[in-house]
């Protein structure tokens, strides 16, 4: 399921119900249906959203240096792709409330059921 933020000054983004629902927990929000996030509650958001981004570990380095074994392939040994972290997900939300409390708007979500 998607959930749709929208702001009434800054433009809308969309992202799956679970991310959705981690990001609305952080900063103390229920996972309804519909929901606001209003020019009052946008400051605490937002540090919310970075302290928990700075603490999810983003930017370290998850890749493995060990050397490849003589008689694997390079396709045996490809390296998998590191997750997509906290941080990662929270940036466009972030700047979606930054944005927004430049021009003292509001954010809205909706998705089509609770989540």
């Amino acid at each position: 399921m998607l959930v749709k933020f929208t702001s009434n000054t800054s433009g809308q983004i969309m992202m799956f119900s679970p991310v959705a629902r981690v990001l609305l927990e952080i900063i103390g929000k229920d996972c309804s249906a519909r929901g606001v996030i209003t020019c009052e509650q946008l400051p605490n958001a937002i540090e919310k959203l970075r302290l928990a981004a700075d603490g999810s570990g983003a930017g370290r380095d998850t890749t493995d240096d060990q050397p490849q074994a003589a008689g694997d392939s390079a396709d045996d040994q490809a390296t998998p792709e590191p997750p997509v972290g906290l941080a990662q997900r929270a940036y466009p939300l972030i700047e979606l409330l930054q944005w927004t409390r430049k021009e003292e708007g509001f954010i809205l979500w909706e998705a089509a059921k609770d989540f």
